[in-house]
């Protein structure tokens, strides 16, 4: 898959420097796989979520959310933006 664009990544984590590792690992598996279909993802990820058109992912042990378009025709994923656990619960993001 295509990940556009991982400085987002590395953005947050450094202001969260816990999230490097986890946000790694995410990136290094998505990158290396070939997803055909939501369910075909949700097989790597079970606690992953699609929200409307976005699919969020849970980082970190629930800590952070990676919220994310993905369009698997072309093996792109866009990387909307990644929060805490509060600021994903205030719903802004949906904005």
């Amino acid at each position: 898959m295509h990940i556009i664009t991982r400085k987002r990544l590395l953005e947050f984590s450094k202001k969260h420097p816990d999230s490097e590792e986890p946000l790694d690992r995410w990136y290094r598996i998505v990158k290396q796989s070939n997803y055909k279909s939501f369910a075909e993802l949700r097989k790597t990820f079970p606690t992953v979520d699609q929200v409307g058109s976005f699919t969020v992912f849970n980082i970190g042990g629930n800590k952070y959310r990676l919220i994310a378009y993905i369009v698997f025709s072309t093996k792109r994923v866009y990387i909307r933006n990644i929060l805490t656990h509060p600021e994903y619960d205030k719903g802004k993001w949906k904005e």
